[in-house]
């Protein structure tokens, strides 16, 4: 009972997987993203690549595309028609999901760096405990190595 519960839960994962990756792909469109062995490409490619890749490897397309479709809609629904088109705006959370959670914006930051008001706090304290750690080299420079 619990592996066919468990079976039929992960048929619907990879549209909705495919769907939070096509909004994804369409708020950064002009990302560079890599892709298996090496391949480069801009995101926006991105929900196209990956059903193509699986047509190729003998896979099936369709839930792919589902989610495609699905991912589709809710941006459409979500940005385009209200923000460019100056549509309603059909699709809100509900009102008990507003005031349930703490209602937080900024919070966020990029990978291995604490929020900007944790970044001031420490700044205030003397460092935060940041180590010198040298000149170091940019990414991509040539080596100074003097041999």
């Amino acid at each position: 009972a619990v592996h066919t519960f468990l079976y039929r839960l992960q048929l619907p994962m990879i549209p909705l997987v495919t769907s939070v990756l096509y909004v994804w792909a369409q708020l950064n469109g002009d990302m560079i993203v890599s892709f298996w062995f090496g391949t480069r490409f801009k995101a926006c490619y991105l929900p196209w690549v990956i059903p193509g890749f699986n047509y190729i490897i003998g896979g099936s397309v369709i839930n792919e595309l589902i989610g495609n479709l699905v991912g589709h809609l809710y941006f459409f629904l979500m940005f385009r028609y209200p923000m460019d088109l100056g549509g309603r705006n059909f699709l809100s959370a509900p009102q008990f999901l507003y005031r349930w959670p703490p209602s937080r914006r900024g919070g966020v930051s990029g990978f291995g760096a604490p929020p900007a008001s944790m970044r001031r706090a420490a700044d205030q304290k003397g460092g935060g405990g940041r180590r010198n750690w040298g000149r170091g080299f940019e990414q991509g420079s040539p080596c100074r190595s003097q041999h």
